[in-house]
C-alpha cells in the first residue's frame, strides 16, 4: 500500500516571496506535514528575504522559467518521497510544469497563470500586467508594481488601507523575464512553459480559481482544466472560491482554500468540484 505524502511543497507567485506561505505552513505544519516554501533562485526566505529584494534585485532580475523550474526540480529529487506540490499565481504554473515533469504525487495549482496552449487572456489580466509587458527592456529587470497597481491586480476585493499591509509586508520586484516567457509561449518554439495536455501518467492535478481574481480570473484555469480533462486519463479538477480575488495565500478566508486544497490533494476526485460552501469570510 503506498503511504499518504508526508511534505508539502509550496510555491509563490511573482512579486511574492516564501513569506506569503507563512499562513498556510504553519496550517498544514499544525495537521503534521513537512512543509518547504522555496524561493525562486536569488530569493530567500522570511522577512529579510523582502527586505533584501526591496534594497538589491539584481540578483533575480534575468532569472526565466527554466531557471526556477531547474531549482525546484532539484528541491524535490532530493525528497525521500513524491510530496504534494502547490503553488499560487506563477507558482500554479510551475507546480503543473513539475508534475508534468513526472514529480510530486498531487499537484495544486492556486490562480495559476497559463501555460503554453492556454490563451484566454481576459482584459482584467491583460490591464494587471501591462505595465511591466508594455516596455520590452523590462524583460531584463526586476520590477515592482505599484500600491495601486498591487491593489487592482491582487487584492482588488479589499480595502486600500487592508491592501497596503498585504503590500507593505509582502510585494517585492519580479523578476521579468518570466512573465514575458509566459506571455509570448504561444510564438515561441519549444517554450518554457510547454506542457503535454495528454499525459494520462502524470500526478493528479486541481485547478483552484478565485472567482473575483483580476490578473488571473477562472476564465483561465479553466481552459487549462479543460484541455486537460479532454486529452488526459489523468485525475484533473477545477473548482471556484467566488468573491475571491488574487491574494488567496492572505486574504480573509484563506483557510477555506488550504483546507480544500489539502484534502483534495489527499484524496483527489476528478471533474468541476463545488468549493466549501462556508467560507469563513
Amino acid at each position: 500500500m503506498i503511504s499518504a505524502p508526508n511534505t508539502i511543497v509550496l510555491i509563490h507567485g511573482l512579486w511574492m516571496t516564501p513569506l506569503a506561505w507563512e499562513h498556510w505552513a504553519a496550517r498544514y505544519e499544525e495537521r503534521g506535514f513537512t512543509v518547504l516554501t522555496p524561493g525562486y533562485p536569488g530569493i530567500e526566505p522570511g522577512e529579510a528575504g523582502v527586505a533584501a529584494l526591496r534594497e538589491d534585485a539584481s540578483a533575480i532580475a534575468g532569472v526565466g522559467v527554466r531557471e526556477v523550474l531547474e531549482h525546484l526540480a532539484a528541491v524535490i529529487d532530493a525528497l525521500d518521497s513524491p510530496p504534494i506540490i502547490m503553488g499560487h499565481s506563477f507558482g500554479g504554473t510551475f507546480a503543473q510544469l513539475l508534475v508534468g515533469a513526472g514529480l510530486g504525487a498531487a499537484g495544486v495549482s492556486i490562480d495559476g497563470a497559463a501555460v503554453k496552449g492556454v490563451n484566454a487572456m481576459p482584459f482584467s489580466e491583460l490591464r494587471s500586467v501591462l505595465p511591466v509587458l508594455k516596455d520590452p527592456a523590462n524583460a531584463h529587470r526586476a520590477v515592482l508594481l505599484t500600491a495601486e497597481q498591487f491593489h487592482y491586480a491582487f487584492t482588488n476585493t479589499l480595502d486600500e488601507k487592508a491592501s497596503l499591509a498585504a503590500y507593505t509586508r509582502y510585494a517585492v520586484p519580479t523578476p521579468a523575464r518570466i512573465l514575458f516567457q509566459g506571455g509570448l509561449a504561444a510564438v515561441t518554439p519549444h517554450a518554457a512553459t510547454t506542457f503535454d495536455f495528454a499525459d494520462g501518467d502524470r500526478a493528479p492535478l486541481l485547478f483552484v480559481s478565485g472567482g473575483s481574481d483580476h490578473i488571473l480570473p477562472p476564465a483561465v484555469q479553466r481552459q487549462n482544466y479543460e484541455k486537460n480533462a479532454k486529452h488526459s486519463a489523468a485525475v484533473t479538477a477545477h473548482t471556484v472560491f467566488d468573491g475571491r480575488d488574487h491574494f488567496t495565500c492572505g486574504e480573509p478566508g484563506w483557510e477555506a482554500v488550504a483546507d480544500f486544497a489539502l484534502d483534495w490533494a489527499l484524496n483527489p476526485r476528478a471533474g468541476v468540484l463545488d468549493a466549501t460552501p462556508d467560507d469563513p469570510r
